[in-house]
């Protein structure tokens, strides 16, 4: 037992039995480093070759800064994109246009940032990545195959 200077026990912090010390967090490893097997990942999903998730923020403009961050973190940092959100707002194709993709969003290997089909969901973008590691990825992420 440890006293201090007017006499009064010293509490020290022992772990309780069975309770093991705490581990540091491992760091953080990128999708774009580790694609995420299937099942749930950082509030997405992941079936092994897409990853998806779903980006919403009180406007269009936030929401956006808040997909470009998560890219950045996750190793996509050097995927183009567009500058603001206005600039995405072009890639939107109306309903009733011809189609030459079938997602409405802007579209580079190996992302796709999707507008949702309900016109409600202003503030929502939906966020696709896609494992470059898979056979023929670029075939798949085209869907040629």
């Amino acid at each position: 037992m440890e006293y201090d200077e007017f006499g009064f026990e010293i509490e020290t912090e022992k772990p309780v039995q069975g309770e093991r010390e705490a581990t540091p967090e491992a760091p953080h490893v990128s999708i774009r480093q580790q694609f995420p097997e299937s099942g749930e990942y950082l509030g997405g999903t992941s079936d092994g070759w897409e990853y998806r998730t779903v980006f919403a923020g009180a406007n269009l403009a936030y929401t956006y800064k808040m997909l470009r961050e998560f890219l950045q973190e996750e190793g996509y940092g050097d995927i183009p994109l567009p500058d603001a959100a206005e600039d995405l707002k072009l890639f939107r194709r109306p309903r009733g246009q011809i189609q030459l993709f079938a997602e409405r969003g802007y579209i580079h290997n190996p992302i796709k940032i999707l507008f949702p089909e309900k016109p409600k969901q202003r503030g929502v973008l939906i966020l696709c990545i896609y494992n470059e590691r898979v056979p023929q990825h670029l075939l798949r992420f085209h869907n040629v195959l």
